[in-house]
C-alpha cells in the first residue's frame, strides 16, 4: 500500500519501521529535517519536510494516490486538519488520526460522514492506560493482550524457580491442568532469542513464556509458570500528566491510590478531577523524603508515568530501594526500554509500541480484527477472520494441521462465536473464526495477510 504518515515522532517513526519491512510504500512528512534525515538514513523511505496540514505538503507526500493517511503529529487539530485537506481534495480512502485530547475524541459526533472526516482515531494515552490496567489485574504478567471482545487472553510470564512446569516438557502442561482447562504456549523467548516451542520443549528458570488461554482460565494456567502473587492493591502514581490522570481515574473504583506531581496547579486541577479517594501529592518523586512520606514500603506497585524518562528511571529506582514491591517505568525512547528493564524495573514500558498494534490493525490486509506487538516489536500476535468455504480460502474447511503456515507462525486459538477452541491440529477452521496467530518473524506477515484473504469467487 502507498502510505502518508504524518508525524516523525516516536510513533510515526515506529510505525514506519514496522510497514517498510513488509514492503509499502512509505512516505513521512514532519518539519524536524533532521529527525526525517535521520529515519531517511535507516528506512527506505520518502520523506517531506513541511507542516501536514498544509495542502501542497500532502501533495508533494503523493496524497493523489495515497491508498492511506496515518496522522499522529504533536497537534490534535493539525491531524484533524490534514484528514479534512486529504478528504476534500485527494479522496484518501483512509484516514487515522491520533486524537490526544479528552475534550476531541469523548464527543463522538465530531466524527464521521458529517463531521470531521476521520475513520480511525487513536488515543495513545488511553492505550497506554488500559495496557497498565491489565497488567495491574494480574499480577506477575509481563504483557497482558486482549483477543475477541475480551474471550481470550494472551500473557507473557516468566518463569520462576519453583514454578510447576520449569523443567518439565511442554507436552506435560495439559496434564498439569484442571480438566477442561486448556491453553497453549505461543512463544518462549530465552536469554532474548524467540523459540517457537513443540511438545518437547523444556521451560527453564527465567524463560519468557508467551501463552493464551479462555480469559476465565488465565490465573490457573499463571500459577503454572510461577508461584501465584497476592493481588495489588495500593498503587503509587509518578506524573500527572494525561496517562497518570486517567490511570488514577479508571484505578481509584478498586485500588488505593496516590499520586505524585511536580506542578502545584496540576495537582489542583487533578485534586478536582479525580474522586476524593486519590491522594494528590505536590512533589517530585525523586525525592526521598516524598516517597518515605506516601508509605512506599508498603507499596504495591510504583508507576511512574512522567513525560521525562530519566524522571522514571531515577524515581523507580529509588522506589524500588526503598521498599515498593513492584515498578513499572515509562520509557519514550524505545531504544532504551531493553536496557532498563531488569533486576531494578520490573516493566518497562513502550508507548510507541504500545500505540503501534492499534495502528497495525487498520493497516493490514484481509479481515483484521487486532494487532499486538509483542515483546517490544521483536514479533506479532494477529488475530485475523477467516471468510469464505473451501474453495474460495485458504484456511476455511481445514484442519490446522493442514494450513500452510509461514515458518515461524503459530495458530494459538480460535474463538467461535461464545466457544474459544485452544488450537491442536485436529481443529477445523470454520467461516467467520476468530484466528489468533502468532508470527515471530515479521517478514512473513504478507505471507499471513495472503493466506486470510478470500479469492474473488467468493464475491
Amino acid at each position: 500500500m502507498k502510505i502518508i504518515i504524518l508525524g516523525a515522532g516516536q510513533v510515526g517513526g515506529t510505525l514506519a519501521e514496522h510497514l517498510v519491512t513488509e514492503g509499502n510504500d512509505i512516505t513521512v512528512v514532519d518539519t524536524d529535517a533532521e529527525r526525517l534525515k535521520e529515519l531517511q538514513n535507516r528506512l527506505d523511505i520518502r520523506t517531506v519536510r513541511g507542516k501536514a496540514s498544509y495542502p501542497h505538503i500532502l501533495e508533494q507526500a503523493g496524497g493523489d494516490d495515497a491508498d492511506m493517511l496515518v496522522a499522529v503529529t504533536n497537534s490534535d487539530e493539525v491531524n484533524m486538519v490534514a484528514c479534512q485537506v486529504a478528504h476534500s481534495l485527494f479522496k484518501t480512502p483512509t484516514k487515522i488520526s491520533r486524537i490526544r485530547a479528552q475534550e476531541y475524541s469523548q464527543t463522538e459526533e465530531l466524527f464521521g460522514n458529517h463531521g470531521v472526516p476521520i475513520d480511525v482515531f487513536i488515543s495513545p494515552e488511553q492505550v497506554v492506560t488500559n495496557y497498565i490496567k491489565r497488567l495491574l489485574e494480574f499480577p506477575g504478567a509481563l504483557q497482558v493482550l486482549d483477543f475477541a471482545d475480551n474471550r481470550v487472553k494472551l500473557v507473557g510470564t516468566k518463569a520462576y524457580y519453583g514454578g510447576p512446569l520449569v523443567g518439565q516438557e511442554l507436552r506435560y502442561l495439559r496434564e498439569h491442568l484442571k480438566s477442561g482447562i486448556d491453553t497453549r504456549v505461543a512463544a518462549i523467548y530465552r536469554k532474548g532469542q524467540a523459540i517457537l516451542p513443540v511438545a518437547n520443549t523444556v521451560i527453564e528458570v527465567d524463560d519468557e513464556v508467551f501463552f493464551i488461554a479462555a480469559t476465565k482460565d488465565i490465573r490457573i494456567v499463571m500459577a503454572e509458570m510461577r508461584r501465584s502473587e497476592q493481588a495489588y492493591k495500593r498503587i503509587i502514581i509518578a506524573g500527572g500528566g494525561n496517562i497518570g490522570a486517567r490511570l488514577a481515574q479508571a484505578l481509584e473504583p478498586h485500588y488505593n491510590v496516590k499520586l505524585i506531581d511536580h506542578n502545584r496547579s496540576r495537582c489542583e486541577r487533578l485534586s478536582e478531577k479525580v474522586k476524593s479517594k486519590t491522594i494528590i501529592m505536590n512533589g517530585s518523586a525523586t525525592d526521598k523524603e516524598l516517597l518515605l512520606e506516601s508509605n512506599i514500603e508498603n507499596c504495591d506497585v510504583f508507576c511512574a508515568l512522567t513525560n521525562d524518562d530519566e524522571v522514571n528511571v531515577m524515581s523507580s529506582m529509588l522506589a524500588k530501594q526503598l521498599g515498593a514491591r513492584k515498578v513499572m517505568t515509562l520509557i519514550n525512547k524505545a531504544q532504551y526500554v531493553d536496557l532498563v528493564q531488569g533486576q531494578n524495573i520490573d516493566i518497562a514500558i513502550s508507548p510507541s509500541q504500545t500505540t503501534i498494534g492499534s495502528l497495525l490493525t487498520h493497516v493490514r490486509r484481509g479481515d483484521v480484527a487486532n494487532v499486538h506487538s509483542l515483546r517490544r516489536g521483536a514479533a506479532e500476535a494477529i488475530e485475523a477472520i477467516a471468510h469464505g468455504d473451501k474453495s474460495t480460502s485458504k484456511v476455511v474447511g481445514r484442519r490446522l494441521d493442514q494450513i500452510d503456515l509461514p515458518e515461524g507462525s503459530t495458530i494459538g486459538a480460535i474463538v467461535r462465536n461464545e466457544l474459544v477452541l485452544i488450537a491442536h491440529g485436529d481443529v477445523v477452521i470454520e467461516s467467520e473464526d476468530h484466528v489468533i496467530l502468532f508470527v515471530l518473524d515479521k517478514k512473513r506477515i504478507p505471507e499471513i495477510e495472503r493466506l486470510f484473504q478470500v479469492e474473488l469467487g467468493f464475491f
